[in-house]
């Protein structure tokens, strides 16, 4: 059954300071990236320990909050919610981003037109990578109608790239989106893609250099550099900024009457031409140049420049950076034919994700095992968000074991030439794309799954050796703090409750009727060791259907706090009862909890003694399960649960063994 994710979008929005806070928000792999007006108004810390989310990253202009394998359903769940419109994003006419760096700005510009695209282009890249593989061992014939229509499939994406970023790029840009999608056909139109193979040359330019081009025909008398921009990147962006530009002078003399036709007549009857004749040429040699560029660093040491990218991947992943190397892989695959220097950093996610299964094994933390499988699985496919924020990073020395081992990788993918001849899959999907088409599987297509299986082994290996003490260190430290916290409410239920002056060993027998309506579950079922191992003392645990607490007998109300999460009473017959209302629930600060009764109060079986917001404490992230627990067990020969199952409030659920009236009473002559 599909989960009910309103809760958590509620609380989201709520966290990120209310939706008239809220510029607009898109969602990656991982990630609810909004755009706030201010983002002081933002609740980091709630945010964090909310149930859901893994954690916050503030990065390219961008409030991140981190949510894992779910986002989708997350965002679907914000979008309704917050009642935003047009694909997750509302109006941005008052966006102000004088803030923001100019490093922010890039980073925000990269992922703004690629992040929209990442699924389909892994998934093009994924088919045409797997129907290489398939041809290179014979199991598909190239002349073959499946090998056609399959190798459609992947590289159409590709080929017409130009179409494909010319609409995220007129998102990026506010340039009208169809008006974009014809500069980008105009590029991949057959005829202009047929000029550039043309046998007639009307003469060459800059000769000997990677930045020679051949003038096969002119425009108006002027030369046309040809250029193939099919598959290309940083012309499409380029002429579509361009287009912004244009686009906006034309709406401001335009009559409005005429504008539905004449603002994309005028635009692109300058913006065409032009990219042809300086936009599209001048993009293509910044293109050749970055390949020339990445291609010089990488051949002055492959090893080097692997060590260097893998172990510091992650750390770009972190900040945004990795965007960069994304449109550097697209230029050089368009230059080159390949890219030497994105499969790098492809050991990077096994070396975390080995660094979190070690984790896995390590952690004696139930919540982080919650996130810590469902984050080794996505890491297989190289969504690393959630191994990396819920996992490592906050922990600080698995992360740099991860970093280590990802190095390593990445020197072993930079010693093998390990290529990438596509923008393929992820993770384990990857390896078609370094199939190269006319080398095939080589021991560079080896050398890469060697460095992923050795980095994921190495991660493994070090987590296990030398990071153990990092793992559970701040959970210990929760766990002694709570320890702690509860033996003091112990303590405090035994000092300020009546002495019986009994000087019997045992306490008189009695019984306990059950506080709360709802399901009745062992005490070892609490997800905290403190009531689980029985170290408080012996008892049940309620999963309430009904947000009221009551008295389980009669007695005298010992201790209250202020935030209502926690009752202490001493009944008429002596025994010290605790009731603590769901786990680390304090935190709320009495957010949802409404005590009834004061200490000193003397109370009757069945009373109400707090009321609770079942759903609102939800919503924050915690459990409601809550434990009642006879903190003076030791004064009881023995203490049974007598009842199972659902149960209501009043029933009776433990029977407390101890001395019977008369034996109390010939011992106490006080009782008798």
């Amino acid at each position: 059954m599909a989960k009910n994710y309103d809760a958590l979008a509620k609380t989201i929005i709520k966290d990120v300071g209310g939706k008239d806070n809220v510029i607009s928000v898109v969602h990656c792999t991982t990630r609810l990236r909004f755009k706030l007006k201010d983002e002081k108004k933002a609740n980091d810390d709630a945010l964090k320990d909310t149930d859901g989310v893994v954690t916050v990253v503030k990065a390219g202009g961008q409030y991140q909050v981190v949510i894992g394998n779910e986002v989708a359903d997350v965002y679907e769940a914000v979008l309704k919610e917050g009642g935003f419109s047009g694909g997750g994003q509302v109006a941005d006419d008052d966006l102000d981003d004088s803030n923001m760096s100019l490093m922010d700005k890039a980073i925000d510009l990269i992922s703004g037109i690629f992040t929209p695209i990442l699924g389909p282009m892994a998934a093009a890249g994924m088919i045409k990578g797997l129907t290489a593989m398939c041809a290179s061992f014979g199991w598909l014939a190239k002349t073959s109608g499946t090998y056609e229509v399959l190798y459609a499939i992947g590289d159409g994406f590709f080929y017409f790239l130009p179409l494909i970023l010319a609409i995220t790029s007129a998102k990026k840009f506010k340039v009208d989106r169809f008006t974009a999608i014809t500069i980008g056909a105009a590029m991949c139109y057959p005829a202009m893609v047929a000029m550039n193979s043309s046998k007639k040359v009307l003469f060459d330019l800059f000769n000997g250099t990677f930045l020679h081009s051949q003038v096969h025909a002119t425009f108006l008398g002027i030369p046309i550099i040809s250029m193939n921009y099919t598959s290309t990147v940083i012309p499409i962006i380029l002429a579509v900024w361009f287009a912004s530009v244009v686009e906006k002078w034309c709406k401001e003399w335009i009559p409005t009457v005429v504008k539905t036709f004449l603002v994309p007549f005028v635009t692109l009857l300058i913006v065409v031409p032009l990219t042809f004749l300086i936009i599209g040429p001048l993009a293509t040699w910044i293109g050749n140049a970055l390949a020339a560029i990445t291609s010089a660093v990488y051949n002055f040491s492959p090893v080097l420049a692997g060590i260097l990218l893998g172990g510091f991947w992650q750390v770009f992943v972190i900040f945004g950076v990795h965007w960069g190397f994304v449109a550097v892989m697209m230029s050089n695959i368009a230059a080159l034919g390949y890219d030497p220097i994105l499969g790098l950093s492809l050991g990077a996610s096994f070396a975390q994700i080995g660094v979190v299964l070690a984790i896995l094994l390590q952690t004696k933390d139930q919540k982080l095992k919650g996130i810590a499988l469902p984050a080794f699985l996505s890491g297989i496919f190289c969504v690393t968000e959630p191994a990396i924020y819920g996992v490592t990073l906050p922990r600080k020395k698995p992360f740099v074991l991860s970093c280590i081992a990802a190095g390593i990788g990445g020197g072993l993918i930079g010693f093998f030439g390990t290529k990438m001849y596509m923008m393929g899959g992820m993770g384990v999907f990857v390896i078609p794309a370094a199939i190269g088409p006319k080398t095939g599987v080589d021991m560079s297509v080896y050398g890469l799954m060697i460095a992923m299986a050795v980095s994921f082994v190495l991660g493994f290996i070090l987590q296990m050796v030398l990071g153990q003490k990092s793992v559970d260190q701040a959970y210990d430290e929760k766990q002694a703090k709570t320890v702690q916290e509860v033996a003091n409410q112990a303590d405090t239920i035994a000092k300020a409750a009546p002495s019986l002056a009994n000087t019997s060993d045992l306490n008189v027998s009695t019984e306990l009727v059950s506080p709360l309506a709802g399901e009745l579950l062992p005490l070892s079922e609490v997800k905290d060791e403190v009531f689980s191992s029985g170290a408080m003392g012996e008892g049940v645990a309620v999963e309430p259907s009904e947000g009221v607490l009551h008295a389980p007998a009669d007695g005298k109300v010992v201790m209250t706090f202020p935030t209502g999460h926690a009752i202490g009473m001493k009944t008429s017959d002596g025994a010290e009862i605790l009731m603590h209302i769901g786990m680390d629930t304090v935190n709320l600060q009495g957010h949802g909890f409404e005590t009834l009764v004061a200490k000193g109060d003397e109370v009757k079986a069945g009373d109400e003694l707090v009321k609770f917001d079942i759903d609102a404490i939800h919503a924050k992230g915690y459990v409601v399960m809550t434990p009642i627990v006879v903190t003076n067990s030791k004064d009881y020969e023995k203490i049974t649960v007598v009842s199972q199952g659902n149960v209501k409030v009043g029933q009776e659920i433990l029977d407390l063994e101890g001395a019977s009236e008369a034996e109390a009473a010939s011992s106490n002559p006080q009782m008798a």
